[in-house]
C-alpha cells in the first residue's frame, strides 16, 4: 500500500498544473482591450469587438459579435458616449455576463465634450464633468490616470469573476500600473517642449491627452465625425489659424478629410495625422503603450518649430 501511494505521489509530480478555465471577456475598443488584455496576461485572452480601422461612432453589430456578447462572462466597454448602440446588445444577450462600463467607474475622470468650432481659453481648459454637467467625451483611455483606473477596476472585476486567478491579475495589474507611470514621465519629458504651440483637431477625441500633458489645442473642425462642419465653421477656423499662429492641423485616418485644405491653403500650417483609437496597431497588451508613444511623436514632429527635433 506505501508503494502504491508512493507512486501515486511522484506520478502527481509530474503532472502539469491544473489550469482554470479563463473567463470568456468582451471588450469593445482596442486601447481597452490591450489594457483588460495585459491585466489577463497568462490566463486568457479577451475578445476584441470593434476592431482595426471601424469606429464606435457608428459601429453596427454583426451576428458574431451578437454571439460573442451572448457567450460572455465579463463584457467591458467605454460607455454610451463611444458606443452607445451596444447599451441594448449588452442588456440583452449579455444580460447574465459581469459588466463593467468604464464611465461609471467611481474615480474615472471624466471631461466634458467640447463643442465643435473655435475654442477660448477657457472652455479649451474646461474642468472636468463633475463640476460642470453635460456630455461626456468618451476618449478616457487617452489620460494615464485612467489608464489605471481601467487596469485596477478590471482586475477587481475579474477577480470576482474568476477567483481561481486572482493573484495573477492583482499581480498584472500592479506591473500594468507601474509601466503606465512609467510611460508618463518619458511623455511628459518629450512634449514638454511643444506645450505652448497650438494646434487645431478634427473632432476632439484628444482632450484627455491634452489635459494629461498641458497641450494647447485651440479648436475642432467637428463635434460628430459623421457630420462635416459647414462654411462658416471653416471660415472661423482659418481666421483662428491665422489669429492664434496655430501650428498644425490633424486629421484622423478613421475620418480623412479633405476640408483640411480649406483651413490650411496659402498658410504655413502643417497637417498631421492622430489616430485615437491604434487602428493599425496589432491588438494586444502592447497597443495602448505604442498608441500613446505615437500620438507623442506626430504632436512632437508636427508642433517643432520647423519640423526639427
Amino acid at each position: 500500500m506505501r508503494r502504491i501511494l508512493f507512486w501515486l505521489w511522484a506520478f502527481s509530480l509530474a503532472l502539469p498544473p491544473v489550469a482554470f478555465a479563463a473567463p470568456r471577456v468582451v471588450v469593445d475598443v482596442p486601447p481597452v482591450h490591450s489594457l483588460v488584455s495585459a491585466v489577463m496576461a497568462g490566463v486568457g485572452r479577451p475578445l476584441l469587438l470593434i476592431s482595426g480601422g471601424r469606429s464606435p461612432h457608428d459601429y453596427a453589430l454583426r451576428p458574431s459579435d451578437a454571439q460573442a456578447l451572448a457567450d460572455a462572462d465579463v463584457i467591458i466597454w467605454v460607455g454610451e458616449g463611444l458606443d452607445g448602440m451596444l447599451a441594448k446588445p449588452i442588456a440583452s444577450l449579455g444580460a447574465s455576463a459581469r459588466v463593467l462600463e468604464l464611465q461609471q467607474v467611481p474615480g474615472m475622470e471624466l471631461l466634458p465634450q467640447r463643442r465643435a468650432g473655435v475654442w477660448s481659453e477657457q472652455a479649451a481648459a474646461a474642468p472636468p464633468l463633475h463640476e460642470t454637467g453635460g456630455s461626456i467625451n468618451p476618449h478616457l483611455w487617452l489620460d494615464p490616470a485612467n489608464a489605471r483606473r481601467i487596469v485596477a477596476a478590471t482586475a477587481i472585476l475579474l477577480e470576482a469573476a474568476d477567483p481561481a486567478n486572482a493573484g495573477r491579475y492583482r499581480a498584472n495589474a500592479a506591473a500594468v500600473e507601474q509601466r503606465i507611470a512609467a510611460l508618463r514621465g518619458v511623455l511628459e519629458r518629450q512634449l514638454a517642449p511643444v506645450r505652448q504651440q497650438p494646434f487645431i483637431v478634427f473632432h476632439d477625441a484628444y482632450e484627455y491627452f491634452d489635459r494629461a500633458f498641458g497641450l494647447r489645442a485651440v479648436g475642432a473642425l467637428s463635434i460628430d465625425p459623421e457630420q462635416p462642419p459647414g462654411a462658416r465653421r471653416l471660415l472661423a477656423l482659418r481666421r483662428l489659424v491665422q489669429a492664434r499662429g496655430a501650428v498644425c492641423v490633424f486629421s484622423e485616418p478613421q475620418f480623412p478629410s479633405p476640408l483640411l485644405a480649406a483651413i490650411t491653403d496659402g498658410t504655413s500650417v502643417r497637417h498631421g495625422v492622430l489616430d485615437p483609437l491604434g487602428a493599425a496597431l496589432p491588438p494586444g497588451p502592447d497597443l495602448w503603450f505604442a498608441l500613446m508613444h505615437a500620438l507623442a511623436d506626430h504632436v512632437t514632429s508636427c508642433l517643432t518649430p520647423q519640423g526639427g527635433r
